[in-house]
């Protein structure tokens, strides 16, 4: 990151993805999108490359939050075992018990549990799309030219790989840095803090030792999560499967964070870091945030910042 010039850690993720459509990738593009949130960021790529004049396909559940109609892509609707309320019930309750109070202990437990509200259900979706043979059979003959897809379920990997499409991530993170290990990137324990153990950069000898053992569960917790999507992609590709090989061949890793807000650590090129690109609506701050960017709050006055420069490059 620090190796890139100051206008490319600004600019947009649509315009950095239509430099590399252009030189690697041909006009028919396949989208297999999370709903929820993570849409807002994949939409606004989607718009631009739309307006570029590429064809896309975005695969959209029949049941779904924000996966609407839009003149910028066609929708391949299929088919799930589940209606609307039970759709709401689900994100709502994963979305109060990220407040649920946790220890440096008990916090893997928490965060696992209310993870498989939300991994659940988007298996039976994964399920439902992949076991689809008509939606298969038009996604086949379709001759996509590659696969645009948020890897934080892994659907759209295991899509890629069923119909022989290099793949390009839109990703924030799982709940642990795997993206880096999948990536092959250098991601040492000693000056790198995993995720829930609220360490510095700076850690004492103690805090090392428990960051190397934290460091360890992750592929546990990872397997934990998403055995069920392995399972399922070893009986449709009929041979055994296993998902961090897969995630591996995503061509492009498009990440919707910066070393702001991150510690920063060593990536590879094929690794890009897109942060603030979901700031694209943007709204006046109140009056009390200004006070507090006016009274040292670094964090607020950095993000004001960095959404000005962003800006300034995207123009």
């Amino acid at each position: 990151m620090a190796c890139l010039p100051r206008a490319v850690r600004g600019i947009s993720a649509g315009v950095f993805l239509l430099g590399l459509w252009g030189v690697t990738l041909s006009d028919k593009l396949l989208v297999v999108p999370q709903d929820g949130s993570h849409w807002l960021s994949m939409k606004g790529i989607i718009e631009v490359l739309s307006d570029r004049g590429h064809d896309i396909v975005v695969l959209v559940p029949e049941v779904n939050l924000l996966l609407k109609e839009s003149k910028h892509y066609t929708r391949k609707i299929y088919a799930v075992p589940y209606d609307q309320e039970e759709l709401q019930r689900r994100f709502r309750t994963f979305g109060n018990r990220h407040f649920a109070e946790r220890s440096l202990l008990t916090a893997p437990l928490v965060e696992y549990r209310n993870n498989m509200v939300v991994v659940d259900l988007c298996f039976i979706n994964c399920q439902s799309l992949l076991r689809d043979s008509a939606t298969l059979s038009f996604l086949r003959e379709s001759k996509f030219d590659a696969l645009f897809t948020d890897p934080a379920m892994p659907c759209g990997v295991i899509l890629a790989e069923i119909l022989g499409l290099p793949s390009l991530y839109l990703f924030r993170g799982f709940p642990f840095a795997l993206e880096h290990t999948f990536s092959r990137s250098p991601n040492p324990v000693s000056y790198i803090p995993r995720c829930y153990t609220q360490f510095s950069d700076r850690m004492t000898f103690s805090q090392r030792v428990a960051n190397f053992l934290v460091n360890h569960l992750e592929n546990l917790v990872f397997h934990f999560l998403f055995s069920k999507y392995e399972d399922l992609a070893s009986d449709l590709l009929k041979r055994q499967v296993h998902l961090p090989t897969l995630y591996q061949k995503g061509s492009i890793w498009l990440l919707r964070y910066d070393f702001v807000f991150e510690y920063p650590r060593p990536v590879l090129p094929n690794m890009v870091f897109i942060g603030g690109t979901n700031c694209k609506k943007k709204g006046a701050l109140s009056q009390g945030s200004l006070s507090l960017a006016s009274h040292g709050g670094l964090g607020l006055q950095v993000g004001m910042a960095e959404a000005k420069d962003a800006e300034e490059h995207t123009q």
